[in-house]
């Protein structure tokens, strides 16, 4: 075990040396207590490398100037969570996911439009990434190209630390997206390997030629194979391969080198600075790549995970970490720690399972399907809380394993394909319209794009005029509302489908999204329907105050702690 006054004494003299003597002794116990859970994970990653030691003295150093800046309002925020670690497992947290612009146009409209929030029930807010990405094309803002500054369009940094301040006034915690796994290839990072620099080239997965791609090709699986074939790709300025798991321009980190891990801890910490409370770290589940796998899940994955989340607890132990890993159940729980790991990874994740399901019972009027794959879920730790969700800004790819179909007299290639044509609109008697999603061709693999009101039949309803459509859909709506209400988990509520917003073709005119089809349910607020929300007699006034109703129940019902 490392000498914790080896470690403490130099930082005292250094980064924590501003500090009153109480400040650095908190930070110095902090790091005795969490040493342990830093180590476990740090020497699995980089234990072999023979300058080991002198690299654990730099994230420790990374976390130390990290706590030294942190503004003590925040300061206070850490004691008060840390005096109630059961926090956001309250039955009163609500959250709802959107995207800043197309909710208010700026952070400082964000900020403007919290009273709607608070009407809601709001306590928890996820706005889709924010952080500056790459121009044009760029996966919905998943290719960044600064993560220390916000999309020009949106504000400031400045903006961000104002709109948390009074977010944290209000009682609602903000929730942004960090992207883990991949850089675009216009950051810092990736031109200056561009250049030639075998520093920041290390930064990355290059091969001189295809005989490790080819070999890494023949186990991966395409994430995106409309948009593109394969995960590499070649740049002939540098004469190399690159690794691009999801698109041409997102380049994937190579953890493998520590550097690299040290810049994206530095970032966190820097973001968690600004006020940010919780952080959607995406892509987790490709962070670690090995041969002759599918380069998913892989116990180094975990490690990074688990060394982020012991590390930032030295400087901000407030933040919370949330996985977004889309990946079947026996791969997913992990995420949230076990074995030695316990309560030591992310705090929340995605119930992917439970998203499918929902609309798999909805599809086939049946829930013996949902009851067996729900408990079939081996149970999380006690300091884990899943986030429930209908919708998110994503597609709905259909998690229905063979042997859970098989369970109950499905086939799971049929039933697979069976949602796939009921929510395209394409089966016979549905009322949902969406649109299939990056088809394979090989695996005959379909995923679905379109809005929780336009799947759940509401937009066929209104364009037949059909009153008893109208009304069905609704309490469709409101079914699967309450079902992530009162799972236990965290729910999250999709910008918009609290007035029933339907698909949005406007997509199509602008050409930097327009060969996306998930920005079908991504609209802009439409704040005149929002309008309507106190009127009982509307579709969306109906649909708001049906959940208001069912939100102030959950707030009221102890049971509900995740």
């Amino acid at each position: 075990m490392t000498d914790i006054p080896a470690l403490c004494e130099p930082l005292r003299q250094g980064p924590l040396r501003a500090l009153e003597p109480l400040e650095q002794q908190i930070f110095c116990n902090r790091l005795e207590l969490f040493l342990p859970d830093i180590e476990r994970p740090l020497r699995l990653l980089y234990g072999e490398r023979p300058d080991y030691d002198a690299w654990l003295s730099r994230m420790v150093d990374v976390a130390a100037r990290r706590y030294a800046e942190r503004p003590s309002e925040l300061r206070a925020l850490d004691l008060k969570r840390l005096a109630s670690i059961d926090w956001y497992q309250q039955p009163d947290m609500i959250g709802y996911v959107a995207y800043a612009d197309r909710f208010a146009g700026t952070l400082e409209g964000v900020a403007e439009r919290i009273p709607y929030l608070q009407e809601l029930g709001v306590t928890y807010l996820h706005l889709m990434p924010l952080l500056k990405p790459r121009p044009g094309a760029n996966d919905g803002g998943y290719a960044v190209m600064d993560y220390r500054q916000v999309r020009d369009d949106l504000g400031t940094m400045e903006d961000l630390a104002a709109l948390t301040a009074e977010l944290r006034r209000r009682q609602i915690s903000l929730c942004i997206d960090l992207v883990c796994n991949h850089t675009a290839k216009e950051h810092e990072w990736a031109q200056r390997a561009l250049e030639g620099d075998s520093v920041y080239q290390a930064y990355y997965h290059m091969f001189p030629d295809r005989d490790l791609p080819d070999a890494y090709e023949r186990t991966v699986r395409e994430i995106f194979p409309e948009f593109k074939s394969g995960s590499f790709t070649y740049y002939p300025a540098i004469e190399r391969w690159v690794w691009t798991t999801f698109n041409e321009f997102q380049w994937d980190l190579n953890y493998a080198n520590p550097g690299v891990f040290a810049e994206m801890l530095d970032t966190m910490l820097f973001l968690a600075n600004q006020g940010v409370e919780i952080l959607r770290l995406d892509a987790v589940a490709f962070m670690w790549k090995r041969l002759g796998t599918d380069c998913e899940n892989q116990p180094e994955a975990h490690a990074i995970l688990q060394a982020f989340r012991a590390l930032s607890r030295l400087a901000a132990p407030g933040l919370l970490l949330k996985a977004e890993a889309i990946v079947p159940p026996p791969q997913l729980v992990p995420y949230l720690g076990v074995g030695e790991a316990t309560n030591k990874e992310c705090e929340v994740a995605y119930h992917n399972v439970f998203m499918v399901m929902l609309w798999s019972s909805l599809a086939e009027g049946k829930v013996a399907l949902m009851t067996h794959a729900l408990t079939q879920m081996p149970p999380i730790p006690s300091r884990t809380s899943w986030l429930t969700y209908v919708r998110c800004h994503d597609d709905i790819g259909w998690a229905v394993t063979e042997e859970d179909a098989a369970a109950v007299g499905l086939n799971g290639f049929w039933h697979r394909s069976f949602l796939s044509d009921y929510y395209s609109g394409v089966f016979p008697g549905t009322t949902a319209r969406g649109a299939t999603f990056q088809f394979n061709p090989r695996t005959n693999d379909r995923r679905i794009s379109g809005s929780c009101a336009s799947l759940a039949g509401l937009e066929v309803a209104l364009e037949q005029q059909n009153g008893r459509a109208v009304e069905d859909a609704v309490k469709r709506i409101l079914l699967l509302h309450s079902m992530i209400l009162a799972f236990g988990g965290l729910p999250l509520l999709y910008m918009g489908d609290e007035i029933c917003l339907l698909n949005d073709t406007s997509y199509l005119a602008d050409p930097d999204l327009a060969g996306d089809n998930r920005w079908l349910h991504r609209p802009r607020m439409d704040w005149e329907q929002a309008e309507r929300r106190a009127d009982g007699t509307s579709v969306n006034g109906r649909v708001f105050g049906g959940l208001q109703r069912l939100i102030a129940a959950r707030k009221r019902t102890t049971p509900f702690h995740a």
